[in-house]
């Protein structure tokens, strides 16, 4: 990765052996592989047996949940928060462990729909919830540093399962508590 980099600065017409470059390639590779850790990521280890059981059968949720991705079309960061809500049913998930969750999944080349989906989808499948619902909004820096350049602009993406799909009623009271 590192010769990669070493290539990119030469192609854009920089000298990588100047001082303020000559270890632009290793820092670089380094933190590629810190923002891309969630290829690394088992999502049994991350959760770490922190399911407990409960009674309570009320939603849970979790709001401003910040998170870091990569674009997987330009490979620019789109930065933003996550709210995530599920209905235990009969186990509830460690609190850190939803934000853990979040992380696994950011941590990619990715977009953010599919982002959205990857989350609800693993706390259903993980909790055995009677369902979920994530909302992520987020700030894209291929839209707002190329392109149409558009610095005020905020994408809003959801995904509700089971209970929040099925019923109004749940969908709403979670909107309304996330406001």
């Amino acid at each position: 990765m590192e010769e990669s980099f070493l290539k990119i600065i030469q192609e854009i017409g920089e000298d990588p052996s100047r001082p303020g470059l000559a270890d632009t390639p290793n820092r670089a590779a380094k933190a590629m592989k810190f923002l891309m850790q969630g290829y690394d990521m088992d999502l049994d280890e991350v959760i770490n047996g922190a399911l407990f059981p409960t009674e309570n059968d009320e939603m849970v949720i979790v709001k401003n949940i910040e998170l870091y991705s990569m674009c997987e079309h330009h490979m620019l960061p789109f930065i933003g928060k996550c709210h995530i809500a599920y209905i235990p049913n009969g186990k509830v998930i460690g609190l850190s462990k939803i934000a853990r969750i979040v992380d696994v999944f950011a941590r990619r080349l990715q977009i953010q729909e599919n982002l959205t989906t990857q989350i609800a989808n693993c706390i259903v499948e993980k909790t055995d919830s009677n369902g979920a619902a994530v909302i992520i909004e987020a700030q894209h820096m291929c839209m707002m540093m190329r392109g149409v350049e558009k610095q005020g602009s905020v994408m809003t993406t959801s995904c509700m399962l089971g209970a929040f799909r099925n019923s109004y009623k749940t969908r709403s009271e979670f909107l309304s508590l996330i406001k």
